[in-house]
This record gives structure tokens, sequence and C-alpha cells, in this order.
């Protein structure tokens, strides 16, 4: 939403924004509250109380999911990967197993059921979408952490009123008088209910859960951290000398201990250890003691919590989550993190230790398993044994969908972000071939405007995928392309039908292990953008044009000059650029085709008046029409398969009557569609006058194909080789002019439909005769 500001008008744009982030901010924090009012409202709404796998799970399950197909299976995706709180900026694309898979875990380790002792690991190679997760991971959290069912909260302390002393203090000085700059929140966000001793705690939680009809109940095991354990001690013993009979009122009491809600974040519940970061494990797990504040607080004979750092990864991630980045670089705290997850506790030093609830995930490259491997020889002397035991590993992987491939190449090609929530075929089909128009910079300052014209990203990500799929478990009589179809689609294409996914037996255990990453893609379609063709034209801007064959050929050409693969995985991939091309080409053809043929397209309409002429012709029966009861017309019928359909000619009939081959067609291709699909489609109220006849899958497939023999039928001075620079007043000018116009009512620049129809038309001519 952009603000127009008028001038004379009493609105002030900036005024306007500054009120809208006020409405938003009073929509994310509460005024902080009483341990009891805290308590009364979880009773009312137990989630608040949620421990760190279980509100975790709580946010992702709280966007819902969507259906999706991958690998030619229909999942369900749980759209909080779809990074929806961030207009899908760091959405995950695919993998959405593997997510799943997390989802269960996480599931099964909030409800106590196993896997406590666990840490989660995400493991794959580069550009495969980790540090995505992260990113969204932080993203949805955030959010919910905004929202009432997602509200997170901690304590704060104020001891100031109850000594003489300076109190308590992060190493700053306080007055003795009581004001709000006395109160000092847990660093480590410690939970609400850890204030309560444990069996009371314990009883507590028991009545929230019995309460309460969620799948998972809470469990709050943790005490109090040592900076809180501080104030509460303090508090305590000076209303145990004082005699004060009830001892947790009084140092619970509103003016001593408050409760506030916190936006969840980087260092506010997300801990987050980067590659670059260094100290000591210690430092890096926890935090570190602070000499110089040692001396200034008074430690009463021991080391004082509150000249403790507290900035390690596990103090940040208390109460959700703690992320280890690259793994590998941090592979010597993996061993020191072995009894975090089921003991919940970490030591700040000999004597100090600190009770943690925090969901570990830790992401790598393959590089990780090297490292956990190099001692796999000594057998059972394994001194990394006991780790990897501990590690869960969810692997992620290439796409190996071709619409999932092609929509994170715009992504990376563009500012587009929003996720492709499709449910429609064509409408996923017409996004895959969709052209691209990107302005880049060239000179000084200037900008230009370059076309990645129709299926030129669709052939990039064709190519992508082809690399990453296995060829040993492809039947005879397929390939590759059958293969990366079906996976996206569900089913591939056959002369008279379908064959669906269910027909075959893939294996799936290397699918999306090695292949091109979208990073190589997304660099070399760069690099095409910036440079100019030798291509001409008189009138139209073809040199701005880049086309599939373009992106294709700069693709395997780039793979001699990429360090990232080894010389077998560029013989590999080289021999496989070829089966992309011709599936390009196909689909350019599929297109010239079509405008070529605009003119002679069947209406839906037609073809459904057609389908039900032959079902009643079969079944002996008439067809019902706004003039009442008639018998199938044989005219229209033939009319439909020769003009149409181009199947027959004269000699398969007699007179209107089909021959036997007319009507084996008509009742193996057309009545056996029919039937197979209203059976598969049936319910309880199901009826063949319900059926959409036009839009039946098989029936569509065999009706609507455009061959080069029609144009041939249709057009007799019609010539490709003329193409490029058709003679004046010639059938083929005629065509062509027509052809051109319709590319562009498709999606077409004048540019790339003059491109893309030559392309096509060089290749039919070596055939036409």
């Amino acid at each position: 939403m952009t603000a127009k500001h008028t001038h004379g008008s009493d609105s002030d744009p900036a005024r306007d924004y500054v009120e809208r982030a006020d409405e938003h901010l009073r929509g994310t924090y509460e005024e902080p509250m009483s341990l009891d009012a805290y308590v009364e409202a979880a009773f009312e709404r137990p989630s608040i109380a949620a421990h760190a796998s279980k509100y975790l799970l709580d946010a992702i399950e709280s966007m819902g999911t969507r259906t999706v197909l991958e690998e030619g299976e229909t999942r369900q995706r749980y759209r909080f990967f779809d990074d929806p709180a961030n207009d899908g900026e760091h959405a995950v694309l695919g993998n959405t197993e593997v997510l799943n898979g997390f989802v269960d875990d996480l599931r099964t380790i909030a409800a106590e059921r196993g896997k406590s002792e666990k840490i989660l690991w995400f493991d794959g190679p580069t550009a495969t979408g980790k540090s995505e997760l992260k990113r969204c991971l932080i993203n949805g959290l955030r959010a919910y952490s905004r929202t009432e069912e997602g509200r997170r909260y901690t304590v704060e302390w104020n001891v100031a009123s109850a000594s003489d002393t300076r109190g308590l203090s992060y190493g700053g000085e306080t007055s003795g008088a009581e004001r709000e700059t006395d109160w000092y929140e847990s660093p480590v966000q410690s939970h609400p209910l850890s204030v309560f001793p444990a069996d009371v705690r314990g009883e507590l939680l028991a009545a929230l859960n019995d309460q309460s009809d969620d799948h998972v109940p809470i469990a709050v095991d943790t005490e109090l951290d040592p900076f809180c354990r501080e104030a509460y001690d303090h508090l305590e013993e000076k209303y145990r000398r004082d005699g004060t009979r009830d001892l947790f009122s009084a140092v619970t009491d509103p003016t001593h201990l408050r409760v506030k809600n916190y936006v969840v974040d980087v260092g506010r519940g997300i801990g987050v250890l980067h590659s670059e970061d260094d100290g000591s494990p210690k430092e890096r797990l926890v935090g570190s003691w602070m000499p110089g504040m040692l001396r200034e607080l008074d430690s009463r004979g021991r080391k004082n919590p509150q000249a403790f750092s507290y900035d390690g990864v596990l103090s940040q991630g208390n109460g959700l989550l703690t992320i280890v980045e690259d793994a590998a670089q941090h592979a010597d705290l993996l061993q020191k993190l072995l009894n975090v997850p089921d003991e919940g506790h970490v030591k700040l030093d000999k004597g100090t230790g600190m009770d943690v609830d925090t969901q570990l995930l830790i992401i790598s490259n393959p590089d990780l398993d090297a490292e956990l491997d190099k001692y796999a020889d000594r057998n059972g002397r394994d001194p990394l044994k006991a780790l990897k035991r501990r590690l869960d590993k969810h692997e992620f992987r290439y796409l190996t969908n071709l619409s999932l491939e092609a929509e994170l190449i715009r992504r990376e090609l563009t500012d587009e972000t929003a996720v492709w929530d499709v449910d429609e075929e064509e409408e996923l089909r017409e996004r895959v071939r969709a052209p691209l128009l990107v302005d880049v910079q060239s000179g000084a300052g200037a900008v230009r405007s370059k076309e990645l014209a129709p299926h030129a990203i669709e052939a990039a990500a064709m190519y992508s995928v082809l690399t990453r799929l296995d060829g040993e478990d492809v039947p005879a009589g397929y390939d590759l392309v059958d293969k990366a179809l079906l996976f996206d689609y569900g089913y591939v294409r056959e002369d008279d039908g379908r064959t669906g996914v269910e027909e075959f037996a893939f294996d799936g255990e290397s699918e999306g292990i090695h292949g091109i990453p979208v990073t190589f893609t997304r660099d070399v379609i760069a690099d095409l953008l910036h440079e100019d063709t030798d291509r001409w034209h008189p009138d139209l801007d073809v040199e701005r044009v880049v086309l599939p064959e373009d992106v294709l050929d700069a693709m395997a050409q780039g793979l001699h000059d990429a360090p990232v693969f080894s010389r077998s995985e560029r013989a590999e991939y080289e021999g496989r650029v070829a089966m992309a091309k011709e599936y390009v080409l196909d689909r350019q053809e599929e297109d010239v085709l079509a405008a070529l043929l605009a003119e002679h397209s069947v209406e839906r309409e037609t073809v459904a008046e057609y389908v039900e002429h032959v079902y009643a012709w079969d079944g002996d029966e008439q067809v019902e029409t706004i003039h009442g009861s008639i018998d199938p017309d044989p005219l229209r019928m033939k009319l439909f398969e020769t003009e149409q359909l181009g199947r027959f000619d004269e000699d398969d009939y007699l007179g209107n009557q089909p021959t036997e081959t007319v009507k084996r067609f008509r009742r193996e291709k057309i009545i056996t569609a029919l039937n197979r699909y209203a059976w598969q489609n049936r319910d309880e109220e199901f009826a063949v006058d319900d059926v959409d006849l036009s839009e039946i899958p098989v029936i569509r497939s065999v009706l609507d194909t455009n061959e080069w023999a029609d144009v041939r039928r249709l057009y007799e001075d019609f010539d490709p080789a003329q193409w490029e620079d058709p003679p004046e007043n010639t059938e083929t000018a005629r065509l062509k002019a027509q052809t051109v116009e319709e590319l562009i009512d498709r999606g077409y620049t004048p540019a790339s439909a003059e491109l893309t129809s030559r392309a096509v038309m060089r290749e039919v001519r070596h055939r036409w005769d």
C-alpha cells in the first residue's frame, strides 16, 4: 500500500505511518501482569504456557496445511514452511516429506513419547533450502508470538524496594527507590511457571492439562535460571528474616515479580550459532563470566550470576529454539551438546548450572557426514558413536519437480516471493512456461529490458531436474523426461490417454542427491542477460531475447568452468542436455501449432456435443437437446472425426455410416475413456449428465492434439522453408502473420514470437517432405 500526499490536504502521510506502527505494536505487547493473573490466563488459554517443542509445533500447525503433488505423490504440506509471515520471501520450496518428518519428530518430542535425547539434524547439498528453513522458522515464530494465541511470556524482577543495597543489576547502579528502571527481565526467557516449587508446579500442570483438549500436554520441568534464582533467594531471605509467614506470596508480589510477554526473535527465544562465531565452547554455548563485574557485584562468597553474559546460543534460544548453522564448523560443540536435550541442563561453570528448555536443531552440508565418519573404521571404538546416535537426520535434497524448480529459478532472478499455491494443472503449466522480462544495467547507468522467452526458464528447470534423477529405474519405452513429468503432474500422456505414476515402481533412494544447483543456473542466466547475441532483424529487437536453447547451451558450456562438478558429473550432465532440448522444442512446437491452427480450434461445446452423440450412438439412445430428443447424427460425427480430429477420410465410411475401424475407435477411445472416467469419479449422487464431457482428461488428450498433418491437410500451399522470409501474398506469409499475432496473444513478444517460430520451422522443414 502506498500513501499519496496531496498539497493542501489535511492528510499527513508521515503521521499515518507512525499511527499504523503504533497500532501494530499495541496489538503485539501487553501490560505486565502478576503471576496470579498469568496462571488465570493459562487456565483460559493453556497454549500460552507451552514448553519449547510444543510451542514450535503449535506455531507450525497454526497456519494449516495445503495439498501438493511432489515426486508424483499427493502430500499435505504445512503452510508455515511457505513463509506466509514474510510474504513467502524465505519459503522452503519442496522437500515436503522431509519437513513433515520433522514435524512428526516435534510431535513425538513435545508429547514426551520418545526422541527427547535427539538433536534434530538437517543435512543436504548447498542450495537445497536449509538456510531458507532457518529464516522461515525465525519469521514464522516471530509472527506467531505477535498473535493472541502465540503469546510468549517470561518474568522480570525488582528487588530494589525490598533492600537498601543496590539490589538486582546487570552490572550498573540502581537506586533504592522503586522505579521502572529497577525491573530486570530474565536474561534467558525463563518460563513463568518455573517460579513455582517443583511439586506445586507439577500439580498446576496436571490441572492445566486436564482442562486442555490439546493432543500434546504441557510439560515445564525447568527451574529458574541463576540470574532469577539470585533475585528469588535474595527476596526469600529478606522476608524470612522479617518473619513473613507467606514467603512465596511475598517473593512473588507484583512489586517484585511481573510476567511480561515478549516477541520471539534471534536472541530472545531463538539462538543461532553462525559459522563465523568464535570463542571457547562454553562462551559459544551459554556465555561467559565478566571479571570486572564480579569485582563490582556482591558475590557473597561465590560467583554472582548477575556477572554472566548469557549471550551463548543456548541462553538466547532457551524457551524455544536453538540452531547451530554450518554445524561442521562447530563440530567440537556437538559432543558437548550430547546431554542437553534429555537432561535439559547445562553448566555455566563447575559450581553453577542452568536448566534449558529448547529444541536443538543443527544445519550442515554433507561435509559434516565426512567429519562424523572419520573414525568409522574403528568399529566399536569410534569416539563419535554416541554423537551419531543422538543425531536425528532429515535430509534436504535438490528439487525433482519441474514446476518447483521453475518457481525457484524465478525467485532467484527476481523479487518474486509469492508461493505458487495453484490447484489447476493448466495454470501451473502456464506459470512454468511463462516468459520473464528483466531490467538489466548496461553502461553508465543505462537500463534496458531483456526477455527470457517463453519456455526459457522451463528449459533450465527441466535440465536441472534431469541431472538430479536416477535413470536406472526408468522402464523400457520411457525416458527421464517422462519421469520428470510423472513427478510433477502425476502422469504422462500417451497416444490414447494417460499413464499414472502409480503404474511405475521408482526406487527414489538417489533422487535429488546430486545434480545442478539452482545457484549455478541463476548465475548462468544472469550472465546471459548481460550479453548481447549476434541476432539481427530490421524491425524487431531480437538481440534482447534469450531463447531456451541459449540457456541450455550456456548451462552445458558452464559445466566445464564450475569447480563444484567432478569430471564424471560433467560427463553425465552433458549427456542429458539433449533430452532437455528435445523436450523444450516439443513445447515450442505445441505453441506454434496451436497458434497456426487457432482458427480451426475446436470449441469445448463442440467436443461435448460430439461425445454425447457417440455415447447415444453406442447405447442406441437419443440425445437430449433444447428442442427435444433426437437421434444421434451420423453426419455430424463423421464431419467431426474427419475435419476436426483428422483421424479418418471418406474411405472409412459407407456414406455417413462408420466402418468397423471407426466403430472400434469410438468404442475404445471415446466410450471406454468416458466410462473409466465416470467410474473413477463417481459418488453416491453421480449421474452421467453431471460430467463436463469436454473436461475428461483422457478424451481431452485425444481431441486437443494438433499435428503437422492437420496443417498439411488444411493448407496445401504452406511451405515451412519459406517461413523466415515468406514471399508476399502467399499462404505461408498469411499464416506466419496470423501465427505470430496469435503467439503474442499467448504471452510472446513480437521478437520472441519471430525467433521461436523460426526455430520450430527449421526443424519442421527437414521432415516436411
